[in-house]
């Protein structure tokens, strides 16, 4: 639906820019939305090499292992399916603890891995589990104590304080959290 949408809405913008003899300023403004995209971009590429180096190093050293295990009675709590399998656990929480430190680009690869790792001991491989639909939950719905891309546009984009969003975030992050964990469970429970 949207590959109709966006295209439309660029048709007819331009067609109406030609009608009302604006054509000069779609043209200037194309130019400065992509250099400010680039601009955007190299910004927020800084910022995911900086905090992808830190988990990097984080996983090399004993932090993520103490992470870890600080997070295994939430992992326990949340699924119960996978007591036995500690690769997945570490994978688990080594996606919430990138999340947390809003590193959503870290979190996609450690994301897929702890999917295919569900999926091999999925007896039914075209049916969700109940943990991989309580994952998708959380990795959704993820809280995050430092939302780094969020901080990062505002800054590139000239913001005054670019953090003053700290306690939206963790307040919306929270409460968005605990409401998909409370549904999720309640309809695992129902479709037992």
């Amino acid at each position: 639906m949207l590959n109709f949408i966006w295209p439309a809405f660029i048709i007819v913008s331009f067609v109406y820019a030609f009608l009302s003899g604006n054509i000069a300023n779609v043209n200037n403004s194309i130019f400065e939305s992509t250099e400010s995209a680039v601009q955007l971009s190299i910004n927020l590429l800084g910022t995911i090499c900086l905090w992808n180096g830190i988990m990097e190093i984080a996983t090399k050293t004993s932090m993520i292992a103490k992470l870890t295990n600080l997070l295994q009675p939430i992992i326990r709590f949340l699924f119960p399916e996978i007591r036995k399998n500690d690769k997945v656990k570490k994978e688990i929480s080594m996606n919430i603890i990138a999340n947390l430190f809003g590193l959503g680009n870290a979190a996609t690869p450690t994301g897929l891995k702890v999917m295919k790792t569900l999926q091999k001991d999925n007896p039914k491989k075209d049916t969700l589990t109940n943990s991989m639909a309580m994952f998708i939950v959380i990795n959704t719905a993820s809280l995050e104590l430092i939302p780094t891309t969020v901080i990062a546009v505002r800054s590139s984009m000239g913001s005054q304080n670019p953090t003053q969003i700290l306690l939206p975030v963790w307040f919306a992050t929270i409460i968005a959290l605990i409401t998909a964990i409370i549904l999720t469970k309640i309809f695992i429970k129902r479709s037992k």
